[in-house]
């Protein structure tokens, strides 16, 4: 049996395209997948802590080889649970929309948590970078209000895909899937075409990943 950690960072709930692919993702994956078990961790319901003073400072510790003052250690706590609780699943669904062509600020602020020397990534002179999250599938549906696909021109202007895929891949992920929707502010019929299609391509990826 199988933990996958879903990771919700729209706040729009019912009106969100990208948490309704996740949905039909999801219930793809439970009728396929009966043994495995499904979390969810809202981002916009989630206590995140702000990564500075002692958080930042532990983390810099840590960089140095220096030991953690007593408020260093108690903020490096907050990290490690978080980092552990991200860790202990096996699969992983990311649903998010773009927001001024990148990813929501609260999604960015758990990835600026989680990823430390140490829990996510490692670091050595011989070997440089090396992500420690690894031999896990990850599933991303993206939302965008434009059309930003090879061939539209404004390729450029994506980079809610691009640092996704560079975020996961740092930290050690290699089998990366991704699910998009598109064109969601091109009008209603464009919109739920889309969404329609993205839907379909969700359900069947459910069953193989």
């Amino acid at each position: 049996m199988a933990t996958v950690l879903y990771i919700e960072s729209s706040p729009r709930k019912a009106r969100s395209h990208s948490i309704a692919v996740a949905t039909a993702f999801l219930e793809a994956y439970r009728a396929s997948h009966e043994g495995d078990t499904i979390e969810k961790l809202d981002l916009w319901n989630t206590d995140l802590p702000a990564f500075d003073g002692a958080m930042l400072e532990a983390k810099y510790a840590i960089m140095h080889g220096q030991p953690h003052t007593p408020e260093q250690a108690d903020a490096w706590r907050r990290v490690t649970s978080m980092f552990q609780q991200f860790q202990s699943a096996d699969k992983y669904v990311f649903s998010l929309p773009m927001w001024n062509f990148g990813i929501p600020y609260r999604l960015k602020q758990y990835i600026d948590i989680i990823t430390q020397p140490g829990l996510a990534f490692s670091f050595s002179p011989s070997e440089g970078y090396k992500g420690l999250v690894t031999g896990k599938p990850a599933v991303v549906i993206y939302a965008s209000g434009g059309i930003y696909s090879e061939g539209s021109g404004a390729e450029s202007f994506d980079l809610q895909k691009p640092y996704m895929k560079l975020w996961l891949s740092f930290i050690g992920f290699t089998d990366i899937h991704a699910l998009v929707v598109e064109g969601t502010l091109q009008g209603p019929d464009v919109a739920a075409k889309n969404q329609a299609q993205a839907i379909e391509q969700a359900k069947r990826l459910a069953q193989v990943v």
